[in-house]
This record gives structure tokens, sequence and C-alpha cells, in this order.
């Protein structure tokens, strides 16, 4: 179990996240458009997981509009944004923000990613949603870098993450 925090007050999660070194778990996601994804999509490339509560909430959309920003040109790499949001919500957002270096996706049809990732919240005013969390993936599917941010209204250390994308 992790431990975050939400206005002053604890929140614990499901499980432990992975650690440095391991193999990030297999994941299955929606993108908005409704087609089903996993990892293996993803084969061969860097990953950074951009992972939090809803696009609806001004820090988790900040983190979505930086990584869209920083992201850009990083070899061999991708940003996926992960959440609980519906898949409409998610194009919306990206729409409207013109969000074209991320790809949003949804564990609204699996929730088992979260418990996979020791991020699904199970107290609080969110629970059942995701913690905010960074991890950063290899293309071997090896758990580079993670950052599980501990107050849910803070931004998680971008440049540590691109920092080890950078050092591959």
């Amino acid at each position: 179990m992790e431990t975050i925090n939400l206005n002053g007050q604890p929140v614990h999660t499901y499980g432990t996240m992975p650690q440095v070194g391991n193999k990030c778990p297999h994941f299955a996601l929606v993108k908005s458009d409704l087609t089903p994804v996993t990892d293996d999509d993803y084969a061969g490339k860097n990953i950074i997981l951009n992972i939090f509560p809803s696009l609806d909430t001004k820090t988790c959309a900040m983190t979505v509009r930086q990584f869209n920003m920083r992201a850009t040109g990083l070899h061999n790499t991708i940003v996926l944004a992960i959440s609980a949001d519906l898949p409409f919500a998610a194009e919306r957002f990206c729409t409207t923000e013109n969000i074209k270096n991320v790809i949003a996706l949804s564990t609204f049809r699996d929730p088992q990613f979260g418990r996979a990732m020791g991020l699904e919240m199970i107290d609080g005013a969110l629970q059942g949603l995701l913690a905010r969390a960074i991890f950063v993936v290899d293309r071997n599917r090896i758990i580079t870098h993670r950052q599980l941010v501990s107050s849910i209204s803070q931004e998680p250390d971008y440049q540590a993450a691109l920092d080890s994308v950078r050092e591959k």
C-alpha cells in the first residue's frame, strides 16, 4: 500500500508500485476513439506513463499540457496520459487543448491497470481513481524511473522523467 495526501488527509492505494528495474506490468487500455490498446502496441519504444485522477482537474490537465510541450522531439518515445476518464472526455480535452504529442488512454474497461501499478486509490474522496504518478519504461519494458507524487494537488518532476528517457 502506498500513501499519498489529498487536502492534508492521507489516502491509500491498492498494493505497491513496481520498482525501478522491474518489468512493467502488462496493460490493456482504451484510446479516445474507443479502440483497445496494449503495451504491446508500443513495443520497442520508450514509454512515459503520465498517470493521474482526471483530466477535469487543474493539475492533471497541466501535466498533459506540460508533457505535450516538453516531450516534443524525444527519440523513439511515446507519452501516454492515463486516467479513469471516459474516452469522450479525453478526446474533448485533447482537441480543445491541441494535444498532439500525448496519447490519452482510459482504464474504464479494465481497472486492473491501477491495481497492477499500485495506484488505485482505495479511500478518500477520490476512491476508485488513480493516484498521480510517472513511470518511464524502456523499450524492453523495464521501469527506469518512477515517481509517486506525494500530494495529489502537486505536479510531478517532469525533468527527472525526461532525463531518464534521454539517458538511453
